[in-house]
């Protein structure tokens, strides 16, 4: 039988299977090796940094926004506070099908087209980014509705928020002002400022008047709280909470009593009246006559509202007591008859003979005075007391613009006063470089003219004369007017006061502030230009009619109110002090194409100070502000109508 010959080499395979095995097992080692390194690396060396981005996945930093700060009159009386409601809001970048969402919604929750356009318009100045809302102040019964339905809408939530109110509507509209909505411009500003940090949640900013001037007290300081959140992003509980810090409460000088006096004494005329304390410059009552509800502004106000107050013929948007510019008119003479006493151009003994004009040197032009054929005999006294137009054009003529400027620029005329609101417009008081500035062009001896009884190029603001009037009745201390009297700190209550210490003094002598004031006083006695809306008056009050013209009438010509276009009619203005020999409150008021001052604007302002003084009720005066115009003579360059 044939030996077998053995095919297979055992012991190579078993050598080569040795081989492959220790060479896989040194890969998988290796293997193993490089998941080791990178678990080391991962939860050693890199443990800091990922439990770092755990944690911010596992924790959410949620803002809380704070109470806005409290506006309140020097009574404690209310003018803007807070209160919470809850919103319908939708965030748009977990919304698929935005329309079809806001359709879905709008059969379970009443929502009105200016809730879309108000919604639409957010949408476009948010980029959509963050939640907007689509309804604000839901009812109970819509809040229950939604919540049975919430599965349905991803990215559809129910949010509480503080809205702003302000419970006096149109009532102090114009120094209250209101808040908004950020915008991308506030944003911008913001970061400019390194303040977004503090706006983290917030969707409202200060706009206009008081709460935009002191949005860094009114805001507060903004809170976090720290909440454990699963993987869907729902808050499981809360870790940490750091609350936020209040803003401060602001108490006015402004008396929302006298205030509302005021508004309800302009009867539904068009004006403005300011009144201040001339002991320590606080402002009594800011009027801008028509006002505007800001309440229309917090959610965003709609289109159609807004055109409406836009395109008003009278400008309820326009804060006339701050921007409005108007020539001072015969309120201006108590002034140029100080700077003549003061700088040696006249004694109060010095008279002229009034025959009804005044005419250049060489040159035939007459600047008539508002009465024809003169006043005769008038001294300073009388100029005043009875508003003698050529008496001033005389005084303005002698003095010469530059030295008036440089003279009324001490009582603040050109400049602003400092007012605690943005936006105070500065006037115009003229000068021979202001007009070439300007102009481009020479100042003539013509020009000076019409200064010397508030015509021309001569503009102030209502603000502006309020504040020199208020010069006046304290002899000489002026103060920058401020509304906010104190600061009240919202985490220990003290009260911070705003400063009332005077700028400067006006060093005149004690006599020719005297020659003044009593004229001012006989302004408003039998014979003046206001006596008659001063009749019987209980206190004593110093005074000065004046009537601003808003366009010129032709040499020659007779001013005939019937004949000419109500906007275009004068303006009735006066401005006061009273009690004379103590003055508690300062004014001017201004009513835009009444006519004159003295049958016009005077009458309120006796309402006005027989409320503060006095306490009596006010009635407002009838009629709107071409009643009662009639005719009156006039006719010349500059001619005046008190």
């Amino acid at each position: 039988m044939p030996q077998l010959v053995e095919l297979k080499n055992l012991e190579g395979e078993r050598s080569e299977f040795r081989r492959r095995a220790a060479i896989a097992g040194l890969f998988v080692l290796a293997l193993f090796a490089v998941l080791l390194g990178r678990f080391v690396f991962l939860q050693v060396m890199k443990h800091e940094h990922y439990h770092t981005q755990a944690e911010a996945n596992r924790i959410s930093l949620v803002p809380i926004v704070p109470n806005r700060g409290l506006i309140l009159d020097r009574h404690g009386t209310v003018l803007a506070h807070n209160f919470t409601a809850y919103t319908l809001e939708i965030n748009p970048s977990l919304v698929r099908d935005l329309d079809a969402t806001i359709e879905s919604l709008s059969q379970l929750i009443e929502i009105a087209p200016k809730d879309r356009r108000r919604f639409k318009r957010l949408l476009d100045e948010s980029r959509k980014l963050g939640a907007i809302p689509i309804r604000t102040r839901l009812s109970d019964d819509e809040i229950a509705r939604f919540a049975a339905n919430r599965y349905r809408f991803p990215g559809v939530e129910i949010n509480a928020r503080l809205f702003r109110r302000y419970p006096n509507g149109t009532l102090a509209s114009h120094v209250v002002g209101y808040i908004g909505r950020i915008n991308p411009k506030d944003v911008e500003s913001l970061e400019a400022r390194g303040l977004m940090a503090n706006y983290r949640g917030s969707e409202h900013i200060g706009k206009t008047g008081l709460e935009q001037k002191y949005e860094s007290e009114l805001h507060g300081i903004t809170g976090l709280e720290q909440v454990e959140v699963d993987s869907g992003g729902r808050a499981v509980r809360t870790l940490a909470r750091t609350p936020p810090v209040s803003g401060n409460n602001l108490q006015l000088h402004l008396d929302l009593r006298l205030q509302q006096a005021a508004e309800e004494a302009f009867g539904g005329r068009r004006g403005a009246l300011v009144a201040i304390d001339p002991a320590t410059g606080g402002v009594l009552a800011f009027v801008s006559m028509p006002g505007f509800d800001p309440n229309l502004f917090i959610d965003g106000i709609d289109t159609a509202t807004w055109n409406e107050l836009n395109n008003d013929p009278d400008r309820p948007m326009v804060n006339r007591a701050l921007t409005g510019q108007y020539p001072p008119g015969s309120t201006y003479k108590p002034f140029m008859a100080l700077a003549a006493l003061q700088l040696g151009k006249r004694t109060p003994q010095y008279g002229i003979h009034d025959v009804g004009f005044f005419t250049l040197p060489g040159n035939s032009h007459q600047y008539r005075d508002w009465k024809v054929g003169g006043h005769g005999f008038v001294d300073m006294h009388k100029s005043i007391v009875i508003s003698c137009d050529t008496y001033y054009y005389q005084l303005a003529f002698d003095l010469g613009i530059d030295t008036i400027s440089n003279f009324m620029r001490q009582f603040g005329f050109g400049a602003r006063t400092g007012l605690d609101l943005e936006g105070e417009a500065i006037g115009i008081n003229p000068s021979q470089e202001w007009k070439q500035r300007r102009f481009r062009q020479k100042w003539y001896v013509g020009d000076t003219i019409s200064i010397g009884i508030g015509q021309g190029y001569n503009v102030t603001t209502l603000l502006q004369l309020a504040n020199a009037t208020a010069i006046i009745a304290n002899r000489g201390q002026v103060f920058a007017p401020h509304l906010v009297n104190t600061i009240q700190d919202a985490t220990s209550r003290t009260l911070r006061q705003v400063l009332a210490q005077p700028l400067r003094r006006l060093d005149f002598k004690p006599e020719h502030w005297q020659t003044v004031h009593q004229a001012m006083i006989d302004v408003n006695t039998p014979g003046g230009t206001g006596h008659r809306a001063f009749a019987d008056a209980k206190y004593l009050v110093g005074g000065k009619t004046g009537t601003s013209q808003v366009i010129a009438i032709k040499q020659g010509q007779r001013y005939d109110a019937s004949k000419i276009d109500e906007r275009h009619r004068d303006h009735a203005l006066y401005v006061a002090y009273a009690p004379a020999d103590n003055p508690r409150i300062a004014l001017a008021v201004l009513v835009e194409n009444a006519g004159g001052g003295g049958a016009h604007a005077a009458p309120l302002a006796r309402t006005v100070m027989d409320f503060y003084l006095l306490g009596q009720p006010v009635k407002p005066i009838d009629g709107p502000a071409n009643r009662g115009n009639g005719s009156a003579s006039g006719g010349g360059s500059g001619a005046e109508r008190d």
